[in-house]
């Protein structure tokens, strides 16, 4: 197959979308598919489709160059105002599929999924809707309390309303500030103090004008992948230090990741049915995976749904589908025939 792995963009997880690119393009050209990496904002000046597509390939080439951008993506911004870099759009409609290896905004919120449903183009993941609905966590909140969603407790936010307190809230501490549409813990601070409320919201207002106030959940971190509408084995994870933050969940050594979860049969049915609910009721489709927290009572919630898992070397979907059986290139194969659309 003619595929392009797409990668990049203009989010703050632009850097680990490079690494989840280049290993699902390694991975494919491995099977003999002819993958090829692109940068949806950059692009490639001079790329010809009906050549793009080349048998010799270097990968890492291609990925040192869409990272000789990273410095500049702020000025092209400023430069131009169509998103898509050239070449793109003409490329992905000459392959066979589009992997995408996006996250974060203009990536996994629906946007890039729209137009290519417009243009005909196939891609891997869910559709526009869904992936809009699971990228801001408000409109996930509120779906998950109307759909019996186990959800920490939370309220939204606006830069407009300037709160002083957690307490001017109703919100006691310690409690949790995230961005409402962020993604790799950038911008989710666990705050004990109202100083450190007042920091947290002037940090998060500084990526967002949108933040969520949230229940604290003291416990233990879970993540659970859904595959076709099938759930897989869960990964308990438990940062050395502090909570799974950007540092803990892309620094090899950081955090020690257990799959399958030694959880009870009965906790572990459980929890992958809500991931069950939570993909249904985020209209979700071919594969996402659902994050969790479990009390120290045993209660269950369910934090968020990612609808463009990682896929770097130590991402969690991978884990969950080698406990199955299935290797990195082997999974690669089959979030391609999930998404056929």
């Amino acid at each position: 197959m003619k595929i392009v792995v797409l990668a990049g963009g203009t989010s703050t997880e632009r850097d680990v979308s490079i690494v989840s690119g280049t290993k699902v393009c390694e991975a494919l050209r491995s099977r003999g598919h002819l993958a090829i990496l692109l940068d949806v904002f950059c692009g490639k000046e001079g790329l010809q489709a009906e050549t793009a597509f080349a048998e010799e390939y270097d990968v890492e080439r291609e990925a040192a160059y869409i990272r000789s951008f990273n410095d500049s993506i702020e000025k092209i911004k400023a430069e131009r105002r169509e998103f898509f870099g050239p070449g793109v759009l003409e490329t992905c409609r000459a392959a066979d599929t589009v992997f995408l290896a996006l996250h974060g905004t203009c990536g996994e919120d629906g946007r890039i999924q729209a137009a290519f449903d417009l243009l005909g183009i196939t891609y891997t993941g869910s559709g526009y809707l869904g992936s809009a609905l699971a990228m801001d966590k408000t409109i996930t909140k509120q779906l998950f309390r109307e759909n019996g969603v186990p959800a920490p407790a939370g309220v939204i936010v606006r830069k407009t309303d300037s709160p002083k307190s957690a307490a001017e809230l109703g919100m006691e501490l310690p409690c949790v500030v995230k961005t409402a549409c962020g993604g790799s813990s950038v911008g989710v601070y666990i705050v004990h103090t109202e100083e450190e409320f007042s920091e947290a919201v002037k940090n998060g207002f500084s990526y967002e004008d949108k933040l969520i106030v949230e229940q604290y959940i003291r416990g233990q971190e879970y993540t659970v992948g859904v595959i076709d509408g099938k759930a897989y084995p869960i990964v308990e994870i438990s940062p050395i230090a502090g909570f799974y933050d950007y540092k803990n969940k892309y620094q090899a050594g950081s955090t020690i990741e257990t799959c399958p979860a030694p959880l009870s049969a009965e906790l572990t049915q459980k929890m992958q049915e809500i991931a069950l609910k939570a993909y249904d009721t985020l209209r979700l489709e071919s594969y996402a995976r659902m994050d969790f927290m479990m009390d120290e009572d045993g209660g269950i919630y369910c934090l968020e749904a990612n609808t463009l898992p990682g896929m770097t070397p130590t991402s969690l979907l991978p884990q969950e589908a080698a406990a199955v059986g299935m290797n990195f290139a082997d999974l690669c194969e089959k979030l391609i025939e999930v998404s056929k659309r």
